[in-house]
């Protein structure tokens, strides 16, 4: 599989031939410069929560790329009355798609639509291919609920957690996650964007490779083998 980092919590999976592109927000992130939505691939979207700092860029790109976008039942009927009807609702559940399963999992956090409406749960997703599994946590505290995760699907391959804190999980909270679900190698998203995400990268890198784990924390506009 491979990831690409738009900034944020903004990233990209390529999987079974199939683009997944996740809480698209971009132009407005303070670390992009110059980069042009219309460029982006997807095939599907998948929306954790309605924030703007997860779905600023939600609408353009689904409406210039056509893809399906997935998400909590709320988030999808806003999506909906922004003139894309290319959609899939869902709320705790799973699902299979052309892809693989889709699983929408709890997320500790809160959600709202740009337009002030209730965006339904938060969430998280938990992405079973035939080239592996996944799990995508969303905007979290550290949860008990992730202790079910290595339920849900045994042996992800890797975990995308947020690690800037203040809104989300620490580094340090996020070593403690990684305990619950069961995985040793986690993409490190939702840092450094604002000061009061600003992580020492240094420190939150010494503590996984202490524990004998993996954390990367990919440069905007990376691509990653994974």
């Amino acid at each position: 599989m491979k990831f690409t980092y738009y900034g944020h919590a903004c990233f990209a999976i390529e999987v079974a031939g199939k683009h997944l592109l996740f809480d698209p927000f971009i132009t407005g992130n303070p670390l992009v410069k110059g980069f042009d939505i219309n460029t982006i691939k997807a095939d599907y979207i998948l929306q954790s929560h309605g924030h703007g700092d997860h779905i600023a860029d939600l609408i353009p790109i689904a409406k210039n790329t056509g893809a399906t976008v997935i998400g909590v039942a709320e988030v999808i009927g806003w999506v909906m009355k922004q003139g894309h009807d290319k959609v899939h609702p869902m709320n705790y559940g799973a699902f299979d798609f052309e892809f693989g399963n889709v699983r929408m999992v709890p997320a500790a956090h809160s959600s709202g639509l740009p337009d002030g409406s209730y965006g339904g749960n938060p969430g998280g997703f938990v992405i079973t291919t035939a080239e592996g599994v996944f799990y995508y946590s969303g905007d979290t505290c550290l949860s008990m609920e992730m202790q079910l995760i290595p339920r849900y699907a045994a042996g992800l391959k890797f975990a995308i957690l947020p690690v800037g804190g203040n809104y989300t999980m620490n580094p340090d909270d996020a070593l403690i996650a990684t305990e619950f679900i069961k995985c040793d190698k986690v993409v490190g998203v939702h840092f450094n964007t604002w000061p009061p995400i600003t992580i020492d990268e240094v420190h939150a890198k010494r503590i996984f490779e202490a524990a004998g784990k993996e954390l990367i924390l990919p440069e905007i506009g990376q691509t990653i083998e994974l």
